[in-house]
């Protein structure tokens, strides 16, 4: 069982691997409910909760909880000196045109930021002893503030962790009640203000993540599951509950790493290797990609404006959903998104109080969403409801029909979607048109062939139960450790033995937690990387190092400057072969892979006929259109657009000039015809 807790909607797939068959199920998501609609959507199941033999989780808790600043009062214990690194940040200016800028508030106000006598060197020696009289005078003196929690992070922990531990644990002993997070059990890299924003950013949430973890696990026990809950992460790997609650900053983007990882199952199934990963959801558009068969990670993101060291798929997110509202901003112009409605009030065709038009209330205006078949005739909507919203709010001011106030709020929303793809394929060197666009997520299908058509993408994959691809994607996650430590040292065989003994401690470190799972050494997966850069350089650029280069010692240092020199070329045009090179991060990856559920084949059919022929908005008006029904389709079949596929959870729009196929695994591939204009 995989259980993917977004913005909108709970999505839940079960599989059973005795029979095969995939079962799906989707329940509202409240954020104030959430353990209750959790135990809601698996009691629709057709087994009990007790049968379940294991449950893979996604939550969106950690990220809502810093994107609404909802987390407790924290306050920050630091190093002598540099009490106002979080205010500080970096000197430049992020939006250099814009001269109304103001950074990102500060989650921890300065009278909650603590300094205590220490000082440690870049290479871990000790310069100052901790005074830990003054760790205690600290801690209470910001607890006597009001803080709920407290992180500590000191100048170079990440060499040389003494004086963190030794913190954390006198703060523990003297404030039981109170969380701590010290910067050091979270990451052991430097960057000073970015390692105290994600132990920051860990503190602000763990108190509440750690109540929801708590929750659902005692009340999955009371209704027969005793088993261990594995969350996942950002990187595309799952953990244990009790270190995901110790850790919620690693659970970021474990919604859409989990269509990441579904898309990457599928498209080495198929024999796609360069594919975009685009994720349609209630709030948000999620974009990744696939190139040469690997997934884009990076190592630092940011939520809110604010950095986090740590692996994560390369993901771009923006506020374009079925639940972001259109409005009209102060010059008179049409807007669409960030805002989203949710679930509630949600889309103004819901009922259920919202009033102002969405990108789900446009798509039903267009007759793209049938009214009475809206998530298997569970919600009936109102066209009424949305039309009046739509008037009221974008029609009549701009002197518009309802339909074409429709019809711009989806173009306006396809163009932000296009312009997030544009941003992880042209502005870094590749061509979209090299790339298969797989779309899924709630929305997926609605927008797929639009987008793919302005980014020039000729064929689109709609997976199978595309609203609860992430939650299938999760369901084929591995363990994952990942272990990395700052050494910035000169590329040279002196150094040679140093970097391997780095390597092979990282990967013990790794081996160690993911054996705690039960997975012993001979199934599990190492991988490392070496993040190198030119010396005098401040980019680095990941290098992966095979094991066979450990092994032999003298293949090491030649082999990553050759790699290293062409990524530089493909990245920047430009590289010297022989130029010094300087080693800053090594990093070790440990997987516990487990059973991968195979994807089902598509039961053969008879060749569907349309359900019914409606009118849909393409272009300047309304064209008659065929209306088909997913699971009537059969393996081979071939649909020309104008056309609408139906399924209980989501819609698939096929525009003129596309044409649609189905596969052997009942997957839908949609590809530009010749004779579009």
């Amino acid at each position: 069982m995989a259980v993917d807790v977004g913005g909108t909607f709970i999505d839940f797939v079960m599989l059973d691997e005795a029979s095969g068959e995939l079962v799906i199920e989707k329940q509202p998501s409240t954020s104030s409910k959430l353990v209750e609609e959790f135990l809601t959507g698996l009691g629709r199941l057709p087994v009990g909760i007790g049968a379940i033999e294991r449950i893979f989780h996604g939550t969106t808790v950690a990220i809502n909880t810093i994107l609404q600043e909802r987390g407790v009062a924290v306050g920050l214990i630091t190093t002598g000196g540099f009490r106002d690194v979080l205010a500080l940040a970096r000197g430049g200016r992020p939006e250099i045109y814009n001269l109304c800028y103001e950074p990102v508030r500060s989650l921890v106000p300065r009278d909650m930021r603590a300094e205590v006598r220490e000082r440690i060197a870049g290479d871990g020696t000790i310069i100052e002893p901790l005074d830990e009289a003054g760790v205690l005078a600290a801690a209470g003196l910001l607890v006597g503030r009001g803080a709920e929690a407290i992180a500590i992070c000191f100048l170079h922990s990440y060499a040389n962790q003494e004086h963190e531990r030794r913190a954390a644990e006198l703060v523990r002993e003297a404030h039981p009640g109170v969380a701590v997070t010290a910067s050091s059990e979270l990451i052991t890299e430097w960057r000073e203000y970015e390692r105290t924003s994600t132990t920051v950013l860990n503190t602000y949430v763990q108190p509440g993540f750690e109540r929801y973890i708590g929750d659902l696990v005692r009340n999955l026990r009371s209704h027969g599951y005793d088993r261990p809950v594995a969350l996942m992460q950002s990187n595309g790997g799952v953990i244990a509950e009790h270190l995901a609650a110790r850790k919620p900053i690693r659970t970021l983007e474990s919604g859409p790493a989990g269509g990441v990882i579904g898309a990457a199952a599928l498209a080495a199934r198929l024999g796609h290797r360069d594919v975009i990963c685009a994720d349609v959801g209630g709030t948000s558009y999620d974009v990744a990609l696939i190139e040469g068969g690997q997934i884009l990670e990076r190592s630092e993101t940011a939520v809110a404006g604010r950095p986090i060291l740590g692996p994560t798929i390369d993901i771009v997110s923006i506020g374009a959903g079925g639940g972001s509202i259109a409005w009209i901003d102060h010059r008179g112009v049409l807007q669409v998104g960030p805002r989203s409605a949710g679930a509630h009030p949600g889309p103004a065709a819901f009922g259920l109080g919202g009033t102002e038009p969405t990108v789900t209330d446009a798509h039903l205006l267009l007759g793209r969403i049938d009214p009475e078949r809206f998530l298997g005739s569970r919600m009936r909507l109102s066209v009424d409801a949305a039309a009046a919203a739509m008037r009221s709010k974008i029609a009549g001011p701009l002197g518009l029909s309802v339909e074409e106030a429709a019809a711009g709020t989806l173009a306006i929303a396809e163009t932000s979607m296009t312009y997030a793809i544009r941003a992880i394929t042209v502005e870094r060197g590749l061509d979209p048109r090299d790339f298969v666009m797989y779309s899924y997520g709630g929305g997926g299908g609605l927008f797929a062939a639009a987008v793919a058509g302005h980014c020039e993408v000729g064929k689109v994959v709609i997976p199978r139960a595309p609203a609860n691809f992430s939650a299938w994607g999760i369901l084929s996650s591995d363990y994952r450790e990942d272990a990395v430590l700052t050494r910035v040292l000169p590329w040279e065989e002196t150094r040679r033995a140093e970097v391997v003994k780095i390597l092979t401690s990282l990967a013990d470190q790794a081996a160690d937690q993911v054996a705690q799972y039960g997975f012993t050494g001979d199934s599990l997966i190492t991988t490392f990387q070496l993040d190198m850069r030119y010396a005098g350089q401040d980019a680095t650029i990941p290098v992966p190092v095979e094991r066979e280069w450990l092994d032999s010692g003298d293949a090491l240092l030649p082999r990553v400057r050759e790699s290293f020199v062409g990524a530089h070329r493909r990245l920047y045009g430009h590289g010297a072969a022989d130029a010094d090179l300087e080693l800053v991060h090594c990093r070790a990856r440990v997987v516990g892979p487990v059973t991968k559920p195979d994807w089902p084949v598509w039961t053969p059919r008879e060749p569907a006929q349309p359900r019914e022929i409606r009118p849909v908005y393409f272009g300047q008006g309304f064209t008659d259109t065929a209306i088909y029904e997913r699971d009537a389709l059969a393996t081979g079949q071939r649909v020309p657009g104008p056309a609408i596929v139906e399924e209980w959870t989501t819609t698939t729009v096929v525009p003129p000039g596309w044409t649609l196929e189905i596969d052997d695994l009942g997957t839908m591939i949609i590809t530009r015809t010749e004779d579009q204009p």
